[in-house]
């Protein structure tokens, strides 16, 4: 069984947030017109998608499903990009509505971040795949 430390877990979080928070900016930049409502939801997202990441990283750790030869598969990765951009969407919908006070705004950004961050983040997966560092490998107990 592969076991991911809450140190890895950190680690690969920040390092997905640098560079979704970058796309969150140009999406909400690009939508609005207004770099004066964008970098305020890029920057609250770093905080609010560090804990949901997090979170989400633990709730993973623990499903087995989709590991062979102790390293997740490419069916793996894309259900976990899919629920994480679940989880992502609504975050980013609700905060840009709160910053820009426009529903329309926050669901233009919600709707097309789906589409850039599931890429993105399965990209990091696959790359995160590669990387051994805080991956232990498990052996069952049989007692």
């Amino acid at each position: 069984m592969i076991y991911d430390s809450p140190i890895r877990s950190l680690v690969k979080g920040i390092s997905w947030r640098l560079f979704a928070s970058v796309d969150t900016f140009m999406l909400a930049f690009v939508i609005t017109g207004k770099a004066l409502i964008a970098a305020p939801i890029a920057l609250s997202e770093i905080i609010t998608k560090l804990v949901l990441y997090f979170l989400h990283e633990r709730l993973w750790n623990i499903i087995t499903w989709g590991r062979i030869n102790n390293k997740p598969t490419t069916l793996r990765s894309l259900a976990k990009s899919i629920s994480w951009r679940i989880w992502g969407t609504i975050d980013t919908t609700i905060l840009s509505f709160l910053i820009s006070g426009n529903l329309h705004f926050a669901l233009t950004i919600g709707s097309f971040e789906v589409v850039t961050k599931i890429l993105f983040f399965f990209v990091h997966e696959r790359i995160w795949a590669q990387i051994k560092w805080g991956r232990q490998i498990l052996q069952p107990n049989n007692n």
